[in-house]
């Protein structure tokens, strides 16, 4: 048997060998582990979040991604230039007052825009125990806390002109 024979009988072989595997015991688990050792400063895990704390919620990611899948309750600071700052810093304020606990998430642990939200909340200087959360949306969803079927965040419409 020549060599190019040989490669293709191995590549049939362990094909069939991962389909089988596939089909037997499934795709594999993808969740989002945490682990506390590592988080940056500002950081924290889902799990180090006591599930009865009262918690303002701020989505980093797109107006879009929000209303079609953010977490219920949440608020929405886009830093999206066509999007109103200044209607995204009056909404947080307001709702500071009531909760002082913010975490800021965005789409997942490579997401870098959550931790400039934060920034920019803590600009304000509001008094609030500001965190992002590490893995963001990815780790709602695994989780379970990101419903999927037929609720969506709605913000009121803009004012003429200006996308809020």
């Amino acid at each position: 048997m020549n060599t190019i024979a040989q490669l293709a009988a191995i590549a049939c072989i362990s094909l069939g060998a991962a389909a089988g595997t596939f089909w037997i015991k499934g795709p594999p688990q993808r969740r989002f582990a945490c682990n506390p050792a590592m988080l940056r400063p500002g950081e924290v895990c889902l799990e180090q979040i006591p599930p009865d704390a009262k918690i303002l919620w701020v989505d980093a990611r797109s107006r879009s991604q929000w209303q079609h899948n953010g977490l219920p309750g949440s608020v929405l600071w886009s830093l999206d230039h066509t999007e109103n700052l200044q209607a995204f810093e009056a909404e947080v304020a307001a709702r500071i007052i009531k909760t002082p606990r913010v975490i800021v998430y965005c789409g997942d642990e490579n997401c870098g825009l959550s931790h400039q939200v934060a920034a920019q909340i803590e600009a304000l200087q509001l008094d609030a125990e500001i965190s992002v959360l590490h893995g963001g949306w990815r780790a709602l969803d695994d989780a379970g806390k990101i419903p999927h079927a037929g609720t969506k965040n709605t913000a009121p419409p803009a004012p003429h002109g200006v996308t809020k």
